[in-house]
């Protein structure tokens, strides 16, 4: 088996049954599997498919009688996350500065460390939530958003806290560098939000979307870029980036939503440039106010410089 390496498990052992015979082994292997024809044919390709013990084609008409073996290789270990900066830490909850680049928790598409990942490695107890890979995951920033976000690490701060988020008694402040001016220079935007049908990572408005409430405030013009302060209602995914987009004044650095490049490498940005800045709620378990204000990090500190200049 040329695919092969020290290592592999078996995944998967059977016998092709009569009435199975004649059919295809790339469509014997995805209907077993429950996955698409184009991932079982890379199974096949990369020499991880036997029949009888011998790596065959995809297109090998399976024989009554005949067993196919399917070995996979050991998931490759996650990179070391990084250490992530807590700054409101007690029994019930954190308050983190999740770094840009970092996703906040496993999925679809993540290959890399997680801020689960990294709380973990810091000794930070998550509390269980429906998802085993969400624990104590209440609300999230984007993968290329820096800043603050709050996590519980007890069983009654995970159920008080959606509570709060769900009746948007949470403040959430975020600070923004859009393209262009916004007109009015203070505004809201209610416009529902939905996937995208041409480009199923991104978003977009439109009827049948979710409800979605943006508050803006512009608190800087620049010569061809604005300072944006903004505050959410609802927590849509992508939900800044997609409501300045649709005003047409998309965030700098922002490729998926519209900005320019030639601009963002002006600024020297490599993501969007927002960054969740303040976060106050009353606590889910004490009461206790919580209001913390992050500064921008290094990036978005020179990229507002140089768009002061």
């Amino acid at each position: 088996m040329g695919g092969y390496r020290p290592g592999m498990s078996e995944l998967l052992r059977r016998q092709v049954q009569p009435g199975e015979d004649g059919v295809r082994l790339d469509v014997l292997l995805s209907g077993w599997l429950d996955e698409s024809r184009s991932r079982s044919q890379a199974r096949i390709s990369g020499g991880q498919v036997t029949v009888d013990g011998q790596a065959l084609s995809k297109s090998t008409k399976a024989q009554a009688g005949s067993t196919v073996l399917v070995l996979t290789a050991p998931p490759r270990p996650k990179p070391v996350p990084p250490t992530v900066e807590i700054r409101y830490r007690d029994d019930d909850i954190v308050v983190v500065n999740k770094p840009s680049d970092l996703v906040v928790h496993d999925g679809a598409g993540v290959r890399g460390a997680t801020l689960v990942d990294a709380l973990r490695a810091q000794g930070v107890p998550l509390a269980p939530g429906e998802d085993p890979r969400r624990p104590g995951i209440v609300h999230r920033l984007d993968r290329g958003t820096s800043g603050l976000l709050v996590v519980a690490t007890s069983p009654a701060a995970m159920t008080a806290l959606k509570a709060v988020f769900a009746d948007h008694s949470v403040h959430r402040e975020y600070w923004a560098l859009v393209e262009g001016f916004l007109e009015p220079p203070m505004a809201t935007i209610e416009a529902p939000i939905m996937r995208s049908t041409s480009n199923r990572t991104a978003f977009t408005t439109g009827d049948g979307g979710r409800h979605a409430i943006t508050h803006y405030t512009t608190v800087a013009f620049h010569r061809d870029t604005s300072e944006v302060e903004v505050t959410l209602e609802t927590g849509r995914t992508h939900q800044v980036r997609v409501h300045l987009r649709a005003v047409g004044r998309p965030v700098a650095g922002d490729a998926l939503y519209g900005a320019t490049a030639a601009r963002s490498k002006a600024l020297g940005l490599t993501r969007q440039a927002l960054h969740a800045r303040r976060l106050a709620f009353d606590h889910p378990v004490t009461g206790q106010r919580i209001d913390i204000t992050e500064p921008l990090p290094p990036d978005l500190a020179e990229a507002q410089r140089r768009a002061s200049l």
